[in-house]
């Protein structure tokens, strides 16, 4: 796993490649993503833990750049049902976007970092001819071990 520093400057070497700069307001919230990877936060979680370390950037500006993350697809826009936008980095160290257990009784999100779905894509090159080059999936349920909202917005990578 790569340091926040070496994550930037890998980040950086992709935004150059199709044209943008790393900009400070850029660099400030890339490092707020990293910094905070497990927590998929919202564009309002973002900007508040963006405007702490820099004040005078402005709403817009943090917008304009989770935007611009996920159009490069450095990062990807969520939703989990809790009728937020969230952001989640995406993984060099993996082909395809990992997997989310969402529970709907207290909103708690693992993560599950294993490609479970290599042979399907297989099946589907062979039998379809399509060709998988992304997917996702989020489980929705609840957990035996929930508690209700006592365990409300826990977090897990598995």
């Amino acid at each position: 796993m790569l340091t926040v520093e070496a994550e930037i400057e890998k980040i950086n070497r992709q935004m150059t490649a199709k044209g943008y700069k790393l900009t400070v307001q850029r660099e400030v919230t890339l490092r707020v993503l990293l910094e905070n990877e497990q927590d998929h936060l919202s564009a309002e979680e973002v900007f508040m833990l963006v405007k702490s370390k820099y004040p005078e950037i402005g709403l817009a500006t943090v917008y304009r750049t989770l935007e611009l993350l996920t159009e490069l697809h450095i990062v990807v826009k969520m939703n989990f049902g809790d009728g937020m936008a969230r952001y989640d980095l995406r993984s060099e160290d993996h082909e395809h976007m990992h997997h989310h257990l969402i529970c709907h009784t207290c909103g708690a999100l693992h993560e599950i970092k294993d490609d479970w779905l290599l042979e399907l894509e297989e099946r589907l090159q062979r039998e379809y001819g399509f060709k998988v080059t992304d997917h996702r999936l989020d489980f929705t349920g609840h957990f035996q071990s929930c508690k209700g909202t006592e365990c409300k917005r826990q977090r897990k990578v598995v």
